[in-house]
């Protein structure tokens, strides 16, 4: 007779000794995930086009070499390469991916009047970016058995009128984790995070930074009572992240305080 399931301790540092690479890491949801992996032990390495931004995380973290910044433009191949050298030659390994980077404004007019260069942006930015990181960090992440995050949105499965361009490359990324999830695994687990509203006003850079205006209303959309906020993004990432996770990949998890599942009637 085998011996029961002993009970395992719950584990408050569950990054510990593990290097965090997140794209747009300096504001919004990748500060917040940033400051959720520095919570529980971890090292953080933030690419972001906005160096005033990554350098107020800094200043304001205050935690020593646990955090480093670098000006990163995702779409662009050699920016990614250089970004991806910088953290080796800094923290010596890479356990964890966030691709995070990505264009937020979702509305661009009239799918008829769409240029193809915005088109072409969006893709560069929100999907292509995505892609360049994951590749060139992939060697680090297969020796160390680490795991990679997709941040996609609640648009890759529903949608208002004219936001063509960011609902598509949204839903690629969901496509995008599943492919390599079974390409990168069992080394590698790869996952989606598919945020809803999230207020991110009180995560900016200093001189924007304010707090939400939100209304009753705007909170009661929700099942869960209220808008999102980064932590919450943050606290799932650190589980994706995690030991605690590991027979978990290919998956994409909604984080929307339960909008997409509440019948809406006009």
């Amino acid at each position: 007779m085998s011996k029961a399931p002993a009970i395992t301790a719950y584990d408050p540092q569950p990054l510990r000794d593990r290097v965090v690479l997140i794209t747009g890491g300096a504001q919004g949801v990748g500060r917040g995930i940033a400051q959720a992996v520095l919570g529980a032990g971890g090292s953080v390495f933030i690419g972001d086009l906005d160096e005033e931004a990554g350098q107020a995380c800094l200043q304001e973290w205050q935690v020593g070499d646990r955090a480093l910044f670098r000006r990163l433009d995702v779409s662009r191949e050699a920016d990614v390469r250089r970004w991806i050298k910088a953290a080796l030659d800094h923290f010596g390994a890479i356990h964890g991916l966030v691709n995070n980077a990505g264009i937020a404004d979702p509305h661009q007019g009239p799918l008829h009047k769409l240029p193809l260069e915005t088109w072409n942006r969006y893709v560069a930015t929100n999907l292509t970016g995505a892609f360049l990181c994951s590749k060139h960090a992939l060697p680090s992440l297969t020796t160390a058995g680490g795991a990679i995050i997709h941040i996609a949105s609640t648009r890759a499965l529903q949608s208002e009128p004219d936001t063509e361009a960011y609902a598509a490359t949204k839903g690629g990324l969901v496509a995008l984790t599943h492919a390599m999830a079974v390409s990168a695994g069992p080394a590698v687990r790869v996952n989606a995070i598919l945020p809803g509203w999230i207020a991110t006003d009180e995560w900016k850079k200093p001189q924007e930074r304010h707090h939400p205006k939100l209304s009753r209303k705007d909170h009661a959309q929700h099942p869960a009572g209220r808008v999102g906020m980064p932590e919450d993004i943050g606290a799932l990432a650190v589980y994706l992240l995690s030991d605690a996770s590991r027979f978990v990949t290919g998956q994409r998890f909604v984080v929307d305080g339960g909008m997409t599942i509440k019948m809406q009637y006009v």
